[in-house]
């Protein structure tokens, strides 16, 4: 075996485990073509990758490329799909301060916020809820620490929504922007 070959199906299987994961994730978000697509590339690297982990099948340095390729792969694939930021989630925003506004301050910020009233063990709560993209998501939390740090914040993945999820002025025209938001 040629040396370069354990190598080979290293980065073979860091290419087709990354791309699995995010068709995965694509899959999850509805997109039905780019997740197909991706399909299409991730199955044709990982014939080649096992191919040439089963024809040096007794030469361990290839079993361990193919394991090694793998484990890097589900990391490399996980830090693409973070930074591609897919989807939808719904943050729930919880506060017993009275004298903070928290749906407002979010609005104020261009967000478009549902609140209710509630009662909470030791009184009042405010309780806010907003749908936001993925890639809105930490600055939305910074937001809410900072205006009300005692907050208790919950985040849901949210599968679809209807009608806008913020006003024009505050999109970014993205990749795969569209189809995101089924109306």
């Amino acid at each position: 075996m040629v040396w370069y070959i354990p190598v080979l199906i290293f980065f073979a299987r860091i290419c087709d485990v990354s791309l699995g994961t995010v068709r995965m994730m694509l899959v999850v978000s509805g997109h039905r073509w780019i997740s197909s697509i991706l399909g299409f590339f991730e199955v044709t690297i990982w014939v080649f990758a096992v191919g040439g982990a089963i024809k040096y099948l007794e030469h361990p340095l290839a079993v361990l490329g193919y394991a090694g390729g793998f484990s890097a792969g589900v990391l490399v694939g996980m830090f693409i799909e973070d930074r591609l930021a897919f989807g939808l989630r719904m943050i729930r925003v919880i506060c017993t301060d009275q004298s903070i506004n928290v749906a407002e301050k979010l609005r104020e910020a261009g967000y478009r916020v549902t609140r209710l009233d509630g009662s909470g063990k030791s009184g009042p709560v405010e309780i806010s809820f907003l749908v936001v993209r993925r890639r809105k998501l930490n600055e939305v939390r910074d937001l809410i620490r900072e205006c009300a740090p005692e907050a208790f914040v919950t985040v849901e993945r949210v599968d679809r929504a209807t009608g806008e999820l913020e006003p024009r002025s505050l999109r970014r025209p993205g990749f795969l922007s569209k189809g995101l938001i089924r109306k």
